[in-house]
C-alpha cells in the first residue's frame, strides 16, 4: 500500500511539475512579445505586392478625367455636373486633412539598368487601334505591354497591368498618353534611349525641316518584318468595306499644303475636334519613315468618322467617296476655321463660281408671294407672240469641288452585239462652266442655270457624275473620260477672270490623284492612282496593294473623282 501511495505521489508531483513548466514557457513568450518593437510579420501571399504604388493610378486617372472634362467643355461626363471643380475641392480638402501631402511629395524611381528590356517584342506592337484596356474596356490611364502588345489599365497593385505582369511574367509597359515606360511589378520608370523607336511609332514626330524635304525623298524604308515600303505610299487596311475612305485619304495625302499642315500637331493643338487630331495622327503614320509594319490601319480615324458623322459613314457599309470627301472637307473646315472663316481646307480647295439662274414667271410669282425680295422681270417677245416672263438671278457661290455631267450612254448594241463604250474628252464636259452652256435643273424648282468660274483654287477637285438613282435601282454610266495627266490648260476651254495688275493667271494644272470605280453600281469597289512627286512616278493603290504603274494606264479607267494641282 505504501509503495502504491508513493508511486501516486510521484506521478502527481510530475504532473504538477510539467504544468508549472508549461506556464513558465507561456509567460516567457508573452514577455518576449511585449518587449519586441513590432509584431512578427505575417506570411505574405505575394512577396512583390508592396513594390508598386497603386496611388499613381488614382492620380493619373484624376488627371485624365480633368483633361477630358476640359475638352468636353468642363461639365460632360461628371455626375454632379460641376466638372473639374469638384475634383479640385476634394483635393483641397485632402490637403487640409493631410491625405494629399504624401502623394505630392512622392517621386517614382527612374532607372536605366532594367533587366527585362530584352523581353520587349517589337513584332507584336500595333498602336493603330483604339487605346482601350482589353479587360475593363476603359480608355483612361491605358498601358501597352511591350512583350505581348495587349492594352491594360493602370500600373498599381489593384490594376489589370499589374495582375498581367504577375500572371504572365511580362514586365515592361508604356503609358499610351505620356509615353513613359515602367517596369512592373517593381514600379520604377525605365529611362533608356533604346525605347525611343517605340515612342516614335506610337506618336510619329516631324521637324519642319523634314516636312519640307519629304517631296525630295527617294529612299525606301524597311519594316521589321523585312518588307520595303515608301513613306507616304503605304497601304491602308480595308476594315470591312471601307475602301471609299482609303481612296479619299490616299488622294488627300498628295495635297502638299494640307499634308504639311497636319504633319505638325502644333498647327491644330487649339482644336478640340477628335476628327482633326485623328486625321493628323493618320497623316503622320502614313508619312513616317520608321514604321514597324509596311501598312497602316485607319481604325481610330474610322471611329472618329462614325462619331462625327452620326453613323452616316460607318464600318461595314459601302459609301460614295464623293459624298465622303465633301463631308470630310466641310467638317474639317468647320473645326479648324478662324474668325475670318479661313482654314487650310479653304486655302487649298476653295474656288468661286458666278451662277446665273433663269426662272419662269410662274415659279417667280410663287417665290414672290413668299419673299419681299423682287427682281426685275422682263417679257420676251418673238414675232408678236408673247412668252412667259423670265427672271434672271445672278449670284456668287464658293465651291470645293466641281461636278461634271457625262453624256448618256447609247441604248443600242453595235453589229458585234456588244455594248458600245462611249468616250468623251474632258474639255467637252468642262464646257458646263464656260458661262454660256445651259444646264437644266429640276430641283428645288425648274430653272436654267449657267455657270462661270471666277476664281480658280490651288487644288481643283473634279467629280464625274456616273451614278443616277431612280425609284427602283442605281444605274452607272460607263462612259470613259479622256483627260491629260499633265498640263491641263483651262483657259483654252473656259473663260477665266482677268488677273489683277501684279498677278499672273495660273490656269495650268497637273493631275495628282485619280479615283476609279470598278464593277457594278451596288457591288463595285474603289481604287486610286496617285503620283509620287519625288520621282514623278504613278502608283495604283487598292487598300493594302500598292504597285507602280504607267501614266498611260491612269487614263484608261472609269474615273470618278480627280484632284489637279495648279502650276505655281
Amino acid at each position: 500500500m505504501s509503495s502504491k501511495r508513493k508511486t501516486g505521489d510521484s506521478v502527481s508531483e510530475e504532473g504538477f511539475g510539467s504544468e508549472a513548466k508549461r506556464q513558465r514557457v507561456v509567460e516567457k513568450e508573452e514577455e518576449e512579445v511585449e518587449s519586441s518593437p513590432s509584431p512578427l510579420p505575417l506570411p505574405i501571399a505575394n512577396p512583390l505586392s508592396g513594390l508598386a504604388n497603386y496611388e499613381d493610378d488614382e492620380e493619373e486617372e484624376e488627371e485624365e478625367e480633368r483633361q477630358m472634362a476640359e475638352q468636353n467643355g468642363g461639365g460632360e461626363g461628371v455626375e454632379n455636373g460641376s466638372g473639374g471643380q469638384g475634383i479640385e475641392e476634394e483635393e483641397e480638402d485632402q490637403i487640409e486633412q493631410g491625405y494629399g501631402q504624401g502623394r505630392r511629395n512622392r517621386e517614382v524611381e527612374r532607372r536605366r539598368d532594367c533587366p527585362y528590356l530584352d523581353t520587349v517584342n517589337r513584332q507584336v506592337l500595333d498602336f493603330d487601334f483604339e487605346k482601350f484596356c482589353s479587360v475593363s474596356l476603359s480608355n483612361l490611364n491605358v498601358y501597352a505591354c511591350l512583350v505581348c502588345g495587349k492594352y491594360y489599365q493602370g500600373r498599381g497593385k489593384k490594376s489589370h497591368a499589374y495582375t498581367h505582369s504577375l500572371e504572365a511574367g511580362h514586365h515592361v509597359y508604356i503609358n499610351l498618353r505620356t509615353e513613359q515606360v515602367y517596369c512592373l511589378p517593381d514600379g520604377y520608370e525605365i529611362d533608356d534611349p533604346s525605347l525611343d523607336d517605340i515612342r516614335h511609332v506610337l506618336n510619329p514626330r516631324f521637324a519642319r525641316e523634314q516636312v519640307e524635304q519629304l517631296d525630295k525623298n527617294k529612299q525606301w524604308s524597311r519594316a521589321l518584318d523585312g518588307s520595303d515600303y515608301l513613306p507616304g505610299m503605304v497601304g491602308l487596311n480595308n476594315i470591312k468595306e471601307t475602301d471609299f475612305v482609303n481612296v479619299t485619304i490616299q488622294s488627300l495625302m498628295r495635297v502638299t499644303p494640307l499634308r504639311n499642315f497636319f504633319l505638325i500637331p502644333e498647327n491644330y493643338k487649339h482644336c478640340k475636334s477628335p476628327l482633326v487630331h485623328r486625321f493628323g495622327e493618320l497623316t503622320r503614320k502614313i508619312w513616317h519613315t520608321r514604321n514597324f509594319k509596311g501598312q497602316v490601319s485607319p481604325h481610330e480615324f474610322l471611329q472618329a468618322i462614325m462619331k462625327a458623322s452620326k453613323k452616316r459613314f460607318r464600318i461595314g457599309a459601302q459609301s460614295d467617296p464623293v459624298e465622303f470627301m465633301s463631308w470630310l472637307l466641310n467638317t474639317l473646315h468647320a473645326d479648324l476655321k478662324t474668325k475670318k472663316n479661313r482654314s487650310i481646307i479653304y486655302d487649298c480647295f476653295q474656288g468661286e463660281l458666278e451662277v446665273v439662274k433663269e426662272i419662269h414667271n410662274k415659279a417667280f410669282l410663287e417665290k414672290k408671294d413668299k419673299s419681299d425680295d423682287q427682281h426685275a422681270a422682263s417679257k420676251l417677245t418673238d414675232g408678236g407672240i408673247e412668252h412667259d416672263a423670265v427672271v434672271t438671278e445672278t449670284s456668287r457661290m464658293q465651291f470645293l469641288m466641281l461636278g461634271l455631267d457625262l453624256p448618256p450612254p447609247p441604248l443600242f448594241k453595235d453589229v458585234m452585239e456588244k455594248n458600245i463604250i462611249p468616250q468623251v474628252p474632258l474639255f467637252n464636259i468642262l464646257k458646263k462652266f464656260d458661262g454660256e452652256t445651259i444646264t437644266e435643273v429640276v430641283r428645288p424648282r425648274i430653272a436654267r442655270m449657267r455657270y462661270r468660274v471666277t476664281r480658280l483654287p490651288q487644288y481643283l477637285i473634279l467629280h464625274m457624275r456616273r451614278f443616277t438613282k431612280n425609284n427602283f435601282f442605281v444605274e452607272k454610266n460607263p462612259t470613259l473620260v479622256n483627260f491629260p495627266v499633265k498640263n491641263l490648260e483651262l483657259k483654252d476651254y473656259i473663260p477665266l477672270p482677268t488677273p489683277k495688275e501684279n498677278q499672273k493667271l495660273c490656269s495650268k494644272y497637273d493631275l495628282i490623284a485619280n479615283i476609279v470605280h470598278d464593277g457594278k453600281p451596288d457591288e463595285g469597289y474603289y481604287r486610286v492612282f496617285v503620283q509620287r512627286k519625288s520621282e514623278e512616278l504613278w502608283y495604283e493603290m487598292q487598300d493594302l496593294h500598292v504597285s507602280e504603274t504607267l501614266p498611260q494606264m491612269v487614263a484608261l479607267s472609269e474615273t470618278y473623282m480627280q484632284i489637279y494641282e495648279q502650276h505655281q
